[in-house]
This record gives structure tokens, sequence and C-alpha cells, in this order.
């Protein structure tokens, strides 16, 4: 074999080695579900979450935000706030949802966000919005737990006035 290429390889294989030794460490306690931070980054979402079998799955379906202004125009943006509004009042529904399951925000594992593009930012979804009403409820000194999440806009949601449509996954130990 050549040398030049058999160098490599065996740093290559020593390197996948070291990396699987270093895993092998990190294993949890039986039972436990880890979250794995993202490297060099604070934002509040974990770049992956083991879920060890043995733990009860939940599927929660997408929630949508309660009405906030009963006295502007039904279906409208305005009765449901904007995006930070709307995203609270999604995460407190969820939270109900859970608490009513046994569970609690910090057992969620997974979360799915659609963002409608808001017509007062030019269609743009409104990320910075969500993310204030998100950190209220996520990554807090009381709530340290962080999800796997995707986030991402869609051309829209059922009800014209809805910006924000949120579902998690859970886990019951």
């Amino acid at each position: 074999m050549n040398p030049k290429i058999l160098l490599p390889a065996v740093a290559l294989s020593a390197a996948l080695f070291s990396a699987s030794a270093a895993m092998a460490q990190e294993k949890p306690a039986a039972g436990e579900v880890v979250r794995h931070a993202t490297p060099g980054s604070n934002f509040p979402i974990a770049r992956a979450v083991e879920v060890p079998s043995g733990l009860t799955t939940v599927y929660v379906s997408g929630a949508v935000p309660p009405v906030a202004d009963k006295n502007a125009p039904e279906g409208s943006a305005e009765a449901f706030g904007n995006t930070e509004t709307q995203t609270v009042g999604v995460l407190k529904s969820i939270e109900a949802t859970l608490k009513d399951l046994g569970l609690t925000m910090g057992d969620v594992v997974k979360m799915q966000v659609f963002l409608v593009g808001d017509p007062k930012m030019d269609g743009k979804m409104d990320f910075a919005g969500f993310m204030k009403g998100y950190t209220q409820f996520f990554g807090t000194e009381a709530q340290p737990n962080l999800p796997a999440r995707s986030a991402m806009q869609v051309a829209g949601l059922v009800n014209p006035g809805w910006l924000v449509e949120i579902e998690v996954t859970a886990v019951r130990k």
C-alpha cells in the first residue's frame, strides 16, 4: 500500500477511535435524557437530545394562540396579538396540556415552530418576537432544559390571524 495514503488513514482511524472513546465515557445513567449543547454557542436550543429506550414519548399536537384582544375584529391578527404575544399564549397552552398529562415544559425534548410572516414586517417572520416569548419558558434558571428545535416560516395557518403554531414531543420518565 502507498505510505502517503496509509498515514492519513491511520490518523483518521485514531481520531475516530478517540472520538468514540470520548463518547463512551459520556454515557448517561440508565433512563436519563441527555441534552447536548451546541459547542461555542449559548443559543437556547439543544444541538441534539438522546432519549433512552424504556421511556414513554408523548407527541403533543400543534397548539395555536388564544384570543388576546376580544374587542379586535374576529380572526384578525390584532385579536391574537403580535408574534411574541402569540408565542407566549401558545406555550402557556402547551404547558397546560403537559400539566394535564403529568408532564412539564422540562420534559419537552423536541419542538417544531411554524411562524407566518408578519404583515407589519413586510411578510417576514418575527423570529426575535418568537424568541422573546420562547425564552420565558426555556433556558431559564427555573426551567433550564432545552429541546432540539426547528423554526420555519410558513405561508399561512388555518386562521389568517395566527402567526404562530407550535408542536412538541415530551418524554415521560
